[in-house]
């Protein structure tokens, strides 16, 4: 009976279940504040990739407005690096497959604007007053297959 009188004593955690404890706590307050950040970050990532297409594509109008307003005003030497940097790059765009801003039916619609490249370049090279006329026809060809179509 004496046995049963003394108080039985609690063995205190090991240190090694202290330790797993303390660190299974931490990876929880840790996972807390990570995840809600990583999906905030993934957004903003596809934001800036959206963001990166469009400007890309503007880039591209911008730089054929240039070649426009450049054979209007008579400049043509700038005005045909602009139209060879705007087709070089629209090719250059086309050619990105699926990480190009541009949708399927938007290249298939570009394609007819090439067959007059070389024509608008030579124009252009040899300081003839048409070329600012052509220049403007490709500026609003270009202009409809980029508007979205309602």
């Amino acid at each position: 009976m004496s046995e049963d009188l003394q108080p039985k004593l609690v063995k205190p955690p090991s240190l090694m279940r202290r330790i797993l404890t303390y660190g299974g706590v931490l990876l929880l307050v840790f996972l807390i504040g990570f995840v809600p950040m990583w999906l905030k970050s993934r957004g903003y990532a596809s934001e800036l990739a959206i963001a990166r297409h469009e400007l890309s594509l503007l880039r591209l109008q911008n730089t054929l407005a240039s070649a426009t307003i450049d054979a209007r005003r008579g400049d043509y030497e700038p005005a045909r690096q602009a139209a060879s940097n705007f087709f070089t790059s629209l090719r250059a765009e086309i050619d990105k497959g699926a990480d190009s801003g541009l949708t399927d039916s938007q290249k298939q619609a570009i394609q007819p604007l090439f067959a007059g490249r070389d024509e608008v370049i030579t124009l252009l090279a040899r300081s003839d007053p048409a070329s600012a006329d052509r220049l403007s026809d490709l500026y609003a060809s270009y202009g409809k297959v980029m508007t979205p179509s309602h």
